[in-house]
C-alpha cells in the first residue's frame, strides 16, 4: 500500500495537472505573447494606458461641450468632427505606414495625441468656454489617431510569430476594451472631483507609457520591394483581389449597419425601463463590458483553425443577441444581451485581424489598416443613421428587432455567396 502511494505520487507530479486546471488556464487569455515578446509587453502596456487616458478625455469633452451649450445636437456633433479625419487620414496614414518607419510614424502620432490633450487641458484651466476650440482639438486628434494607428497595427506581425497572432490580437481587444471600460469611469470621477481638466492632464501623462514603447522599438521600415510611393488605390485594388478578407469587411459592415442600436439609448432607457441618464450609461457599457470578458476569456481563439466559419456565426450572433435585446423589456436580461453582443464582437475582431495580418504582405499592412480604420469608425455612424431612421418611421423596438435580424440575414447571404470563406484554414490560409 504504501509502495502504491509512493510511485502514484510522482506519476500525478510528473503528468500534467488536473483536467479542471487545464480546463481554467485553457478558457484565460493566451499570455504567450506578453509574455515572450519584451517589445510587444511594453506596446501592449502603453495601448492600454492610453487607451484609458483617452476615454477619459471623450468623457470630459462631451460634458464640457454639454455644460457650454445645453445641447445634445451640439454634443453629437463631437463624433462628427472625429469622423472625416479618420476616414480622409486612415486612408492616407494607412499609404504613410507603407512607406516610412513606422516606429517613427507611431511617435509622431503618440506625441501630437499628447500635445493635442496638453491643450485641452490648458483651455479647460483658463476657462475659454470656447466650443470651437473643443471640436477642433478633437478633429486634429482624430487626425493624429488615424494617422498612427495603422503603423502601430501593422507593427504587431513583427514583434510576434504567426502562431501568436490571434493571442495578440485578443490581448490588444483585452487593452481596448479596458480604456472604453475603465476609462469613463476614472473620468467621470475625477470630472466630477476636480473639473475636465483633471482628465485632460492625466491623459497627456498616460502617453508617455505609449512614448516610452515606441522609443524603445527597433526601426520598422516595411518589408518588400516598393516602386515608388504607396497608392491607398493600391490597397483597395489589393483588397478587391482577396475575396475572403473583403468578406471580413462585409460582414463587420453588416453588423454595424444593421445591428448597432447605440443611437436609440436614450429612447430605449427610458421606453423600455422608465430610466434616465444612468441608465443609458449602463446600455452604452455593457457591449464594452462583454467585450472584455469575452478577450479575457480568449484562451480557445488559438486553437480555432475554421477562422472563416468562426467570423460569421460571431457576428449572427451579434446579430440575434441584438434581436433579443430588442425584444426584452427587462433591464438585466437587456444588459446581458448587450454584453453578450459585446462578446461576440470581439470573437469577431480578433479573427477578422488574424485574416487580415496574414493575408497582407507586410509592405500592405498599413493600407490595409487604413481601410480597416474606415470600416470601424463609418460603420456605427451608419448603424446611428439606419436605426435612427428605422425608429423614426416605426418605434424603437421595431427598429432593434429588424436591424439585429437583417444583420444575421446579411451573414447567411454572404454565407451563401463565399462557400470559400466557410472553408477558410488557418493552416492553409487562401486569398
Amino acid at each position: 500500500m504504501t509502495a502504491d502511494f509512493v510511485t502514484a505520487a510522482p506519476a500525478e507530479s510528473a503528468g500534467a495537472a488536473p483536467w479542471y486546471r487545464r480546463a481554467a488556464r485553457g478558457a484565460f487569455a493566451d499570455l504567450s505573447p506578453l509574455r515572450e515578446n519584451a517589445d510587444y509587453r511594453r506596446l501592449w502596456f502603453g495601448q492600454a494606458v492610453s487607451s484609458i487616458g483617452q476615454q477619459m478625455t471623450a468623457v470630459a469633452v462631451s460634458v464640457q461641450v454639454y455644460d457650454l451649450t445645453g445641447s445634445s445636437f451640439a454634443t453629437g456633433l463631437v463624433g462628427l468632427c472625429s469622423l472625416f479625419p479618420l476616414v480622409a487620414f486612415g486612408l492616407y496614414g494607412g499609404a504613410i505606414a507603407d512607406t516610412v518607419d513606422r516606429r517613427r510614424l507611431g511617435l509622431i502620432g503618440a506625441a501630437g495625441l499628447a500635445l493635442v490633450s496638453a491643450v485641452l487641458a490648458g483651455q479647460a484651466l483658463a476657462d475659454l468656454g470656447q466650443v470651437l476650440v473643443l471640436y477642433a482639438a478633437v478633429a486634429v486628434q482624430a487626425g493624429f489617431f488615424a494617422i498612427s494607428s495603422p503603423a502601430r497595427s501593422a507593427m504587431v506581425p513583427r514583434l510576434v510569430p504567426t502562431h501568436q497572432l490571434p493571442a495578440a490580437n485578443a490581448l490588444n481587444t483585452v487593452s481596448m476594451n479596458l480604456g472604453l471600460t475603465v476609462g469613463p469611469m476614472i473620468g467621470g470621477v475625477l470630472i466630477g472631483a476636480y473639473g475636465a481638466q483633471a482628465a485632460y492632464l492625466v491623459d497627456t501623462l498616460a502617453f508617455t507609457a505609449t512614448l516610452y514603447a515606441m522609443w524603445r522599438l527597433p526601426a520598422m521600415r516595411p518589408l518588400g520591394e516598393r516602386k515608388g510611393r504607396a497608392s491607398v488605390l493600391d490597397g483597395l485594388r489589393f483588397l478587391r483581389e482577396q475575396p475572403n478578407l473583403r468578406t471580413s469587411f462585409l460582414a463587420d459592415l453588416a453588423a454595424m449597419i444593421f445591428g448597432m442600436p447605440r443611437a436609440l439609448f436614450p429612447a430605449i432607457a427610458v421606453g423600455f425601463y422608465g430610466g434616465d441618464a444612468r441608465t443609458v450609461g449602463l446600455l452604452v457599457s455593457a457591449p464594452a463590458v462583454g467585450a472584455l470578458i469575452g478577450a479575457l476569456f480568449s484562451g480557445w481563439i488559438s486553437r480555432v483553425h475554421r477562422q472563416g466559419l468562426a467570423v460569421l456565426a460571431a457576428v449572427a450572433a451579434w446579430g440575434l443577441a441584438i434581436a433579443a435585446f430588442g425584444l426584452l423589456h427587462n433591464l438585466w436580461l437587456g444588459l446581458f444581451m448587450l454584453a453578450l453582443a459585446g462578446c461576440a464582437d470581439t470573437v469577431s475582431m480578433i479573427f477578422r485581424n488574424t485574416m487580415m495580418q496574414v493575408a497582407a504582405p507586410d509592405e500592405m499592412r498599413g493600407r490595409l489598416q487604413g481601410i480597416f480604420i474606415v470600416v470601424v469608425a463609418g460603420g456605427p455612424r451608419l448603424g446611428d443613421f439606419e436605426s435612427g431612421a428605422v425608429a423614426s418611421l416605426t418605434s424603437p423596438a421595431v427598429s432593434v428587432v429588424t436591424g439585429g435580424l437583417a444583420c444575421v440575414a446579411a451573414i447567411l447571404l454572404l454565407a451563401a455567396r463565399r462557400p470559400a470563406f466557410l472553408r477558410y484554414d488557418a493552416r492553409h490560409p487562401t486569398p
